[in-house]
């Protein structure tokens, strides 16, 4: 049989095995095996499965995942989400959608420190839910802020996001973290925007707080410092090549913990508990890589890539049609797929193409990046909306999906700015030499 049908055939039953809820890593690694092995032999297979794992779990630049999920989780148990919150509220709480604007920087402040959509939602969504609730913001409005904000967790370095698609395509970790600085600032801007056009048209939605005194807000500066250090001494050293990616992890991590010390809220209980979390994320990062390595070896001897970037690149089209097309493929997939899942899964077959067809792969990734953003808060998978339905039980599942819908407009809207203009992407990577 052709081997290319032996592809879409995989592919095809990939998606089935996603559908059924299997894990994401075994599916890849059980149909990348049978596929390879059908394609060449069994015992080709197996050489290239014992290599690729030994391979992937003994590579040091894979040393980074630990390092930057452990920043999250000890920063978030040291208590500095709620600080970051508690100055965002106290600087634009008296404004119209005061709460929800707090919500977004303070979003983004913790995305700084974080890493993951899901950790930044639920974390931003247990300190601010309860407060617009107070408040009498409305449902709509409290939990679809929640659940968008929380995606800059994995736009605004450090991302697991960026990390998988450096490991995949062998990027510059730290190319791909500075380049989602911009983009990220503009993505705040535009969800704050859309929190004050919503509120524009419905005052009633987000009435405003107390004003809070000159003295208060420049008190409330200092609740901000920490993550700043922390930002600015993990990825202000990437950017300035005084650490590795993994060294800056390390440190951020190892600044998070020692922040929680002399705070004093960082217990016993907490420390290992954030550990935990730590390792389990990082286990399955890394096991859903070593799966999509293994299906990325099916993928080459199917030649679908190879075929797929001939096809699209001798299309009589213009590139940027082109890529349109292939961005336009990553949205719909956001639909049905975890955003992880559709990246190890496409990687392989695009990311040829892209490179044939003369485009920035640091752009793409930031690209990537947004789109993921996407499929993180829309119907069915939407993981974000489901973990703030957790957190806030009594909104209606469909009122949660209602409110994301004016910050998927934003989202788009920033996705159309950077292909017009890809340099707010790539002008700072394009700093570093390394």
């Amino acid at each position: 049989m052709n081997p290319v049908v032996i592809g879409i055939i995989g592919i095809g039953l990939l998606i089935v095995l996603f559908l059924l809820r299997l894990p994401v890593s075994f599916a890849m690694a059980v149909v990348g095996l049978a596929g390879f092995a059908y394609l060449t032999t069994f015992d080709a297979a197996l050489a290239v499965l014992s290599r690729d794992i030994f391979d992937t779990f003994s590579s040091y630049p894979l040393s980074v995942i630990p390092m930057f999920i452990l920043m999250g989780t000890f920063a978030f148990a040291s208590g500095i989400s709620e600080r970051l919150y508690r100055a965002a509220y106290t600087w634009v709480g008296h404004l119209r959608g005061g709460l929800t604007i707090a919500t977004v920087f303070a979003c983004a402040g913790f995305g700084a420190i974080c890493g993951s959509s899901t950790a930044t939602a639920a974390t931003m969504g247990q300190i601010a839910l309860p407060e617009m609730k107070k408040y009498k913001y409305d449902d709509t409005l409290a939990t679809g802020t929640v659940a968008a904000a929380g995606t800059l967790g994995i736009l605004i370095p450090p991302s697991t996001v960026f990390i998988v698609y450096g490991i995949m395509t062998e990027q510059s970790i730290g190319k791909l973290f500075i380049s989602g600085v911009l983009p990220g600032i503009l993505l705040t801007i535009f969800f704050a925007a859309t929190v004050v056009f919503l509120c524009w048209r419905k005052p009633h939605i987000g009435p405003p707080g107390p004003p809070m005194a000159r003295k208060e807000k420049l008190r409330a500066i200092t609740l901000v410092t920490e993550t700043l250090i922390l930002f600015f001494l993990a990825i202000g050293g990437l950017f300035l090549g005084w650490f590795s990616p993994t060294q800056a992890g390390a440190i951020g991590a190892g600044g998070a913990l020692l922040i929680g010390l002399a705070r004093k809220q960082l217990s016993w209980k907490s420390f290992f508990d954030a550990g935990k979390e730590g390792l389990r994320t990082s286990c399955m990062v890394i096991f859903i890589i070593a799966g999509a390595i293994i299906f990325g070896k099916f993928m080459a001897v199917s030649r679908i890539p190879l075929e797929l970037a001939e096809w699209l690149g001798g299309l009589p089209i213009h590139p940027m049609a082109i890529i349109t097309i292939v961005l336009f493929i990553y949205f719909i997939g956001g639909f049905f797929m975890d955003s992880m899942a559709l990246i190890v899964l496409t990687i392989p077959i695009f990311y040829p193409l892209v490179i044939k067809l003369g485009f920035d792969p640091i752009w793409f990734g930031v690209m990537i990046v947004l789109l993921a953003e996407m499929g993180v808060i829309t119907p069915p998978v939407g993981v974000n909306v489901f973990v703030i339905k957790g957190i806030a039980p009594n909104v209606p599942l469909e009122s949660i999906f209602k409110g994301i819908f004016p910050f998927l407009v934003a989202l788009i809207l920033v996705t159309i700015i950077l292909m017009i203009f890809p340099k707010i992407a790539t002008i700072l990577p394009s700093f570093i030499t390394y």
